[in-house]
C-alpha cells in the first residue's frame, strides 16, 4: 500500500480534513486558526503532519496567505466529500435517535421556488413536522458542484442540456414559460399590447451568458430586426432582478410562476408580451449511485405530487 493510500485509509483524521477545508476557505493561517479555535502554530503543525503523511506539499505559504497546490486542491475536494458524508450520516442517526424525520438539503433555482419547492416543503412539513429542510438558492454553476461533493442532496431547477452528465440522474417535471416584468408603476405596465421594440432601448436584467435563456432572449430581438439592449445587468437572482426593476426602471425576465408570485406580492407587473422561447423543463437532479435519505426520498415524492397537481 502506498504512502498516500495508507494516509487516506488510516492516518488522516477528521481534524485534518477540517483543517484543509478551512485553509482552502480562508486562504490564511491566522483566520484558519481563529475559525478552528486553535493557535496559528497549531495550524502550521497540523498542516505539516498532513503533508508529511501524504509526502506532498498541499499549500503554498506566502506573505499574502496560502494557496492550494494541484495536489492540495485534490485533497480539499476529497476532504469536502468525506466531511459532507460524515455530516449526512451523523444527522440521519441523530434524527432516528430523537424521533425526528431527518434533514434534506435542497439546491433550487428561482424558477422552482414558488412553484414546487415551497409547496413541497409545506407538504413535507404536514407529513413530518420535525423534518429539517435546508434550501440554498443558486444556479447550476453554483449548485451542481455542491451536489457532487455531497453538500446538497437534491437539485430542483431547469435541466439545462449542457450540464447533462453520466454521474447525474435527471427527472423532468414540467415546462415553465417566461414573462417580461417591470415595476407596477412602469410606463409599460398598463399598456394593452407590448412589443419587443418597446424594450430595445430600456435597461434590462438578463440571465448570465452561460444560460440558454440568454441567447434565446437575444434572438427574440434579432427576430424583429432589433439589436439586443446594451444597458444590461446580468443576474439570475430574484432579489437582484427586483432591485434593478425598481432602482433602474429596468425590464427583467422571470418564469411565469415567479412573475405571478411577484404580482401577488405587488412588487412586479407582467407585461402583455409574447416571450416565445423554447426552454428546458424544470425537474430534479440527484447524484447517480447515491442512496437518498428517507427525508430526501419523501421530499422528492412531495415535489412530484406538487408538480403533477400543477
Amino acid at each position: 500500500m502506498s504512502r498516500i493510500d495508507r494516509a487516506l485509509r488510516s492516518n488522516l483524521k477528521l481534524r485534518h480534513l477540517q483543517l484543509v477545508v478551512a485553509l482552502d476557505q480562508f486562504r490564511h493561517l491566522g483566520r484558519t486558526a481563529e475559525f478552528l479555535a486553535v493557535s496559528q502554530p497549531a495550524v502550521s503543525r497540523m498542516l505539516g503532519e498532513v503533508e508529511s503523511m501524504l509526502g506532498l506539499s498541499l499549500f503554498l505559504r506566502s506573505t499574502r496567505g496560502t494557496e492550494p497546490t494541484p495536489a492540495g486542491a485534490s485533497i480539499v475536494r476529497f476532504a469536502r466529500q468525506v466531511l459532507a458524508e460524515y455530516e449526512r450520516t451523523r444527522e440521519e442517526i441523530a434524527a432516528e435517535e430523537s424521533g425526528a424525520s431527518g434533514r434534506v438539503r435542497i439546491g433550487s433555482m428561482v424558477v422552482a421556488l414558488p412553484t414546487v419547492v415551497g409547496p413541497a416543503v409545506e407538504l413535507l412539513k404536514r407529513r413530518a413536522a420535525q423534518a429539517t429542510v435546508l434550501v440554498e438558492e443558486g444556479d447550476l454553476t453554483q449548485l451542481l458542484p455542491k451536489l457532487r461533493i455531497g453538500e446538497l442532496d437534491l437539485f430542483v431547477g431547469r435541466l439545462e442540456p449542457g450540464y447533462a452528465s453520466p454521474d447525474l440522474v435527471t427527472e423532468a417535471l414540467y415546462n415553465e414559460p417566461m414573462r417580461a416584468v417591470v415595476r407596477p408603476q412602469h410606463a409599460l405596465a398598463g399598456k394593452r399590447r407590448v412589443a419587443w421594440s418597446d424594450l430595445a432601448s430600456l435597461p434590462c436584467v438578463l440571465p448570465p451568458p452561460w444560460a440558454s435563456l440568454r441567447v434565446k432572449l437575444e434572438q427574440q430581438f434579432f427576430r424583429y430586426g432589433l439589436p439586443p439592449p446594451v444597458d444590461l445587468v446580468e443576474s439570475a437572482s430574484f432579489l437582484a432582478q427586483l432591485a434593478f426593476i425598481h432602482e433602474r426602471d429596468a425590464v427583467a425576465f422571470m418564469a411565469d410562476s415567479v412573475a405571478r408570485h411577484g404580482e401577488q406580492l405587488g412588487v412586479v407587473k407582467a407585461l402583455r408580451l409574447d416571450v416565445a422561447v423554447d426552454l428546458p423543463p424544470v425537474g430534479m437532479i440527484t447524484l447517480r449511485g447515491q442512496r437518498p435519505t428517507a427525508a430526501t426520498a419523501q421530499f422528492m415524492e412531495c415535489v412530484r405530487k406538487v408538480a403533477k397537481k400543477d
